[in-house]
């Protein structure tokens, strides 16, 4: 027992403190604790932290348990957004955000773990740009007003094919339009939906214009001149 590595007293200590709150304050902060002891292990193997306490082995079994894990979470997300949907309570939408934002995370990691940061800035440009496209033209009546509502998508995209060549400039770009989404978004005001949008709006754009920043793995370091 006593030989067991600093990640599982970690967990834990969470999982203790978490009985603890569950027993004195029945918030539901005991239960995000709850989930952060189980997932504390995987979460950081896959960032590829402590992974020296993780073999192979349980690598395999993480990886093939959390997508099991992933696809009923959807499917009982989806299950939910149905049942609400047909029973006019327009709560389903937080569901459907639920679902959006976790196959974003999914995607996003997918390409940022790779540490090809300009490659992966320009992937997540494009996609972002093309959903914001998508999901604008959506709330439009007519033809024209679908264009119209698809161009700021489309421009971020466009944007997200030149970002490899002018990954900083591109980069400053990301973060005004990031702003200037963000105000567009909550100016409608601070619904828990207005705030789930604005979360997956502005999450990938915001790392995307961080990856323009970021050395690739594969760039060389620049080695300061020295002084002749």
């Amino acid at each position: 027992m006593l030989k067991k590595d600093p990640i599982f007293w970690c967990a834990a200590g969470i999982f203790i403190l978490a009985l603890l709150l569950m027993a004195i304050t029945q918030e539901q902060l005991w239960l995000t604790l709850m989930i952060g002891s189980y997932l504390l292990r995987p979460t950081l193997a896959s960032l590829g932290v402590a992974r020296r306490y993780v073999d192979e082995r349980q690598m395999s079994l993480h990886y093939r348990s959390g997508n099991i894990g992933f696809i009923v979470m959807i499917i009982m997300c989806v299950i939910f957004a149905v049942k609400l949907s047909a029973e006019g309570n327009h709560d389903w939408e937080i569901f459907n955000l639920i679902i959006v934002a976790g196959l974003a995370a999914k995607a996003l990691f997918n390409v940022v773990l790779i540490k090809n940061f300009r490659e992966a800035a320009s992937k997540i440009l494009i996609a972002a740009g093309l959903l914001i496209a998508l999901f604008g033209s959506l709330d439009s009546g007519s033809l024209l007003g679908a264009v119209m509502q698809a161009l700021p998508g489309l421009a971020i995209a466009a944007i997200g094919f030149l970002s490899r060549k002018f990954p900083r400039p591109i980069g400053v770009v990301i973060f005004i339009v990031t702003a200037v989404l963000l105000y567009i978004i909550l100016d409608k005001g601070l619904t828990w939906a207005q705030i789930g949008t604005a979360v997956i709006v502005s999450v990938p754009l915001i790392t995307a214009g961080a990856c323009l920043f970021t050395r690739d793995k594969s760039e060389p370091e620049v080695e300061p001149k020295s002084a002749s």
